[in-house]
């Protein structure tokens, strides 16, 4: 959408509000930023001026934790020139005509909405200015602002933005991109560590969530659907179930076969969750499961050992003269990694609240993705997507999970049959571990060649993962540009893909959260063969500074960045100093550069018994020029590195026998313990680069600092995740 479709009540629009308050709407038209590679857009975000100089602001983006309801309203009232303890949020619906982007995956929120926010608050600011300049009759250049007022430099004079609303809201609209927005030295709130937002009303267990959604007439369902994922429904004891005490309904519901959509199911609804769970434990169904049956983990063991005994299948990347380079070798060195599928197993279950009513749904969602999931309800359903309202929940635990909206549509499918009633469809911990969107295994073939000073001169990946063809599964692809294979001259990618009838999807830091562990590990092992250490190979390999080009979309890659944050790393951790741990403690190096974000980590392990106990964890990261909110940013952090170590050893893994999915609960796929958490140290690199996205770049390092620290314990090398040291 372009400016010139932007009329003046569209761009700053008010209207009385009941009990005199007057709202703005400021629709901002800028350019997507760089990275994000949209086209330009519109975005747009709500003030309103309450009595007793008051203002709600609205927080468009979806909650998962990551601090968007915080941190994009922090950016609109520091440029509004308010104080934050003036200022209340509260969550927007889901309407990208209205706000732009809203999805909360891929770190890229900071990064998408540092400008538009920005240019949200200062647009409103500079027409409370104008209306004052009007009211005194003074050069526009004369009112200042702070704290909510408009100030007149000369006279003294000062009124309430309260009092200026109305006339403000009758100024033509300046251009956003004649806006002057505020000098970093001059920032109050931004760069202030300020809590989130909803965190006394979690603390006091006020519904926020969507598995908290309440409505008059509600009904509880749950939804059966064959445990080996893609089986088409048979026959089922519907009648018996009917009968049972407190069932309303039992439907069937009959999929379209895409597991992000519908598949086949039985929903039972009744007055009550328990008494829908309970109704379902008489339930008896025959599925036609002949098509997964030969799915299981032994079976994609076998078909990776056998291809990467072969030639592989096709080529990702060849670059330069690998097969010179290796052959001219002073010393080659290969070594073979694997990680496991996992689960998100958010503390949430997946849940959706749906009523469908005169054509129209409405639907109360914890999603990540809400329009997504708008079109595959319309899509599935048959309905005008204008006819669906979506109203966003805080999420209570996503890490790319809720990415994915099946839910969505398998409740709104439910409500459909019940006309007038809204369903509230929840996941069992069961469902939700048996009906994920996995992150894809993989087995990596590794191998590099060293000339006679250590020099890496030649790369291989040889990688084994899923997918059709030549087209692998969501998040299990092989970049051409992960290092190390952007900074060697010689590489060669090739990769086999194996068929599954798992469906996959975005787990935070997805690829780089596996690829992170198996690439670094393995540069680890070259360092010890070339004589050095892995932060000095990583050194050497990133050479001058300079940016690098990036793969598709993504973002550049620039080494002087990463150089910086390695450098930071090691000082903070004494890394030099390692070589005065006792024995059995020893400490490891990490790098990786994900969603924009280089993050470098040092983790410190003792090892006893075959028990590894983590100390310490230092994390340095570049993240640009501002950390908009250093609580929510520690946290982050924080938060990505504890997921990291449980991933490795905390026992995660999804297994399969038949087709079917082995974990149902957290007893088989743990997460870590509050008594297995380190001191986390964390410090950022400020660059004089745009501010990118927190949520998921300290992830991927951690894990090979963790096993790479765990070599130098012991002396063994973990190439297999989860970490069993038996």
């Amino acid at each position: 959408m372009t400016a010139a479709m932007l009329s003046r009540r569209r761009f700053v629009g008010a209207s009385l509000l009941a009990g005199g308050g007057l709202m703005f709407e400021l629709a901002v038209p800028i350019a997507a930023h760089a990275a994000d590679g949209a086209e330009p857009r519109l975005l747009t975000a709500f003030i309103r001026v309450l009595p007793g100089n008051r203002f709600v602001i609205g927080g468009k983006n979806a909650e998962i934790g990551q601090g968007a309801k915080t941190s994009l309203p922090m950016m609109i009232a520091e440029e509004f020139d308010v104080d934050w303890d003036q200022v209340t949020v509260e969550q927007t619906h889901a309407d990208q005509s209205l706000f732009g982007a809203q999805s909360a995956g891929g770190s890229r929120t900071t990064a998408r909405e540092w400008l538009p926010m920005r240019q949200a608050g200062a647009a409103a600011r500079q027409m409370l200015v104008m209306a004052a300049a009007r009211k005194w009759n003074v050069p526009e250049d004369g009112p200042t602002t702070a704290s909510g007022m408009v100030k007149d430099r000369r006279s003294g004079r000062s009124i309430a933005y309260v009092d200026l609303a109305p006339e403000a809201a009758m100024l033509t609209p300046p251009d956003p991109s004649a806006l002057k927005l505020k000098d970093p030295a001059q920032y109050r709130i931004i760069g202030k560590p300020i809590p989130g937002v909803d965190t006394p009303a979690i603390v006091a267990g006020k519904p926020l969530f969507g598995i908290d959604v309440a409505q008059p007439g509600l009904l509880h369902a749950v939804l059966e659907t064959c445990p080996a994922v893609g089986g088409r429904f048979k026959s089922a004891n519907l009648d018996t179930v009917r009968a049972l005490p407190g069932v309303r309904h039992v439907l069937t519901i009959t999929g379209n076969g895409e597991a992000e959509s519908l598949l086949d199911g039985v929903a039972i609804l009744a007055e009550s969750f328990w008494a829908a769970n309970k109704a379902r434990e008489s339930l008896e169904v025959a599925w036609d499961d002949s098509a997964q049956a030969g799915f299981s983990t032994e079976s994609y063991a076998a078909q990776a050992a056998t291809a990467l005994g072969a030639k592989a299948a096709s080529e990702v990347l060849r670059k330069g003269e690998p097969d010179a380079a290796f052959a001219a070798a002073a010393r080659t060195v290969e070594a073979r990694y694997d990680y496991p599928f996992l689960a998100h197993g958010t503390l949430e279950p997946q849940n959706c609240t749906a009523l469908f009513k005169d054509g129209a749904l409405e639907i109360w969602a914890p999603t990540q993705n809400p329009e997504n999931g708008r079109g595959l309800v319309a899509k599935a359903l048959g309905i005008a997507p204008e006819k669906i309202r979506i109203n966003l929940t805080r999420i209570g635990g996503g890490f790319g999970r809720r990415l994915m909206n099946d839910y969505m549509v398998q409740a709104a499918a439910i409500a459909a049959k019940v006309p007038g009633t809204p369903v509230k469809l929840l996941y069992t911990r069961q469902d939700d571990f048996r009906r994920d969107f996995y992150r894809p295994a993989g087995w990596h073939a590794f191998a590099a060649a060293l000339d006679g000073e250590g020099k890496v001169t030649a790369f291989r990946d040889h990688f084994v993962g899923f997918g059709t063809g030549e087209a692998p599964v969501r998040a299990g692809e092989l970049p051409g540009a992960m290092v190390p294979a952007n900074l060697v001259d010689a590489v060669l990618l090739e990769q086999d893909l194996l068929a599954t009838n798992l469906p996959t999807g975005w787990l935070r830091a997805p690829g780089s959260n596996a690829l992170g562990f198996v690439s670094q590990a393995f540069l680890d092992e070259v360092a010890e063969a070339a004589g050095k250490d892995l932060p000095s190979l990583m050194l050497d390999l990133l050479g001058s500074p300079r940016a690098l080009a990036g793969e598709g979309r993504g973002p550049a890659f620039h080494t002087g960045r990463a150089r910086g944050v390695i450098e930071k790393v090691v000082a903070m951790a004494d890394w030099q100093g390692r070589g005065k741990l006792p024995k059995g403690r020893g400490k490891g190096f990490g790098f990786y550069f994900s969603h924009a974000g280089y993050f470098a980590e040092v983790v410190e392990v003792s090892v006893a018994d075959g028990q590894v106990k983590v100390h310490e964890v230092w994390a340095a990261g570049d993240v640009g020029s501002q950390i908009v909110n250093p609580l929510n940013a520690l946290h982050q952090v924080q938060g990505s590195v504890i997921e990291g170590l449980g991933q490795a050893l905390a026992g995660q893994k999804i297994t399969q026998v038949a087709g079917v999915v082995e974990q149902a609960n957290f007893d088989t796929h743990p997460f870590q313990r509050i008594d297995a958490t380190p001191k986390i140290n964390v410090e950022f690199v400020i660059t004089d680069n745009p501010p990118t996205g927190l949520g998921e770049p300290a992830l991927p390092p951690v894990i090979p600092a963790l096993v790479n620290a765990i070599h130098a314990a012991t002396g063994k090398r973990v190439r297999s995740l989860p970490v069993d040291l038996a």
